[in-house]
């Protein structure tokens, strides 16, 4: 049975819950006049032979991963609407990873002023992350995400069939924003996946089914009650601040999900440094990423000279206030907390400890 969670923010829209996408779609589109379809170039083949609309449907081919999310992309594609003679009535669907979902809802936002779009993740990050809470925008030299609009999906369709042609990899850095929502809000999922390795999770479909449906009540939970990035939401950025600066020093060879597991080690090294959690909970973040195959230290790439460089990048950030770096941190019996007077030493201690 197909399962739907409510969100609230924007407009009001649903998640759909192992849905067979293809059909649910024509609901979505029966009474547009046109569909245009953003994918990365491996899925057009695949997409251009469903016919999944009434009616007349359109296909934009974007270059795959973060290259697709670039303000040359995006001029592309507001000319390809012009030509197509897309108006305020018609739909855009996103169909792909998240940075697919991050460019189409940008689109959408920014065509006329803001069209309807639906989001159809195929990746798990996509599903637990990018496509749900409607977040939007593209990458420039300067940082990741930094270009961008709150504009919400009409529905998230999620079919759990796109999970069995991922690799463990592209798989496992999916997981590392499903742990995330564990450790800032539902002990349920840590608790879940203790001990079990990447081809366990993935060969049990309940429990599959079960952390993406946790990992995306917890987003909408949050997106629900504060949709413009405001002090709740910034605990879904747990392990992002020091998670983008890698993955842009990287080029994005770190996968976002890759990132971020290392981006919360990091983290939770300050903030037992700083007696805010214990080290079962430090050691927990290391055991449960590495357990699914996520890396927790940094590939050979960094050095202790690329530090200087990374706490430019984190200055950039979008959390950043007053010119101060701000990061999400636990703190065991309270609430998450920010931290905003990490100074230079404490940086240099946390950074020690995630090289390779």
């Amino acid at each position: 049975m197909v399962r739907e969670l409510k969100v609230s923010s924007d407009r009001k829209y649903s998640v759909f819950f192992d849905t067979a996408w293809v059909p649910h779609l024509k609901e979505f589109s029966a009474d547009r006049q046109k569909v245009g379809f953003i994918v990365s170039s491996p899925m057009k083949d695949r997409i251009s032979s469903l016919g999944t609309t009434a009616g007349e449907m359109h296909i934009f081919e974007i270059p795959d991963g973060e290259a697709g999310k670039s303000a040359d992309v995006l001029f592309q594609l507001w000319n390809k609407l012009n030509v197509a003679g897309f108006s305020r009535g018609d739909l855009l669907v996103g169909v792909g990873g998240g940075a697919v979902t991050d460019l189409t809802g940008f689109l959408a936002a920014t065509w006329l002023r803001g069209i309807d779009w639906v989001a159809v993740p195929t990746t798990l990050a996509g599903m637990v992350d990018a496509s749900v809470g409607g977040k939007t925008g593209i990458n420039t030299e300067l940082g990741k995400n930094l270009v961008g609009a709150f504009h919400s999906p009409i529905a998230v369709l999620i079919d759990l069939q796109w999970l069995t042609t991922l690799s463990d990899r592209d798989f496992g850095a999916g997981l590392a924003e499903v742990i995330k929502c564990g450790f800032i809000s539902d002990q349920e999922i840590l608790n879940s996946m203790d001990g079990l390795g990447i081809s366990e999770i993935r060969e049990n479909h309940s429990l599959t089914r079960s952390l993406i449906e946790r990992a995306v009540a917890v987003k909408a939970d949050v997106v629900s009650s504060d949709f413009k990035e405001g002090a709740l939401r910034e605990i879904l950025n747990y392990g992002h601040t020091f998670g983008h600066a890698i993955e842009i020093y990287s080029h994005y060879q770190l996968r976002h999900g890759e990132a971020v597991s290392i981006g919360m080690v990091f983290i939770a090294e300050i903030s037992a440094a700083r007696g805010l959690i214990s080290a079962d909970l430090l050691n927990r973040h290391r055991a449960i990423l590495s357990k699914v195959g996520l890396p927790i230290v940094l590939p050979a790439i960094f050095t202790v000279e690329s530090l200087p460089d990374l706490v430019v990048s984190m200055s950039r950030d979008k959390k950043v206030k007053a010119g101060k770096i701000r990061f999400v941190a636990l703190h065991e019996g309270s609430e998450i907390i920010r931290l905003d007077d990490v100074n230079d030493a404490e940086l240099a201690a946390a950074y020690g400890k995630v090289l390779s």
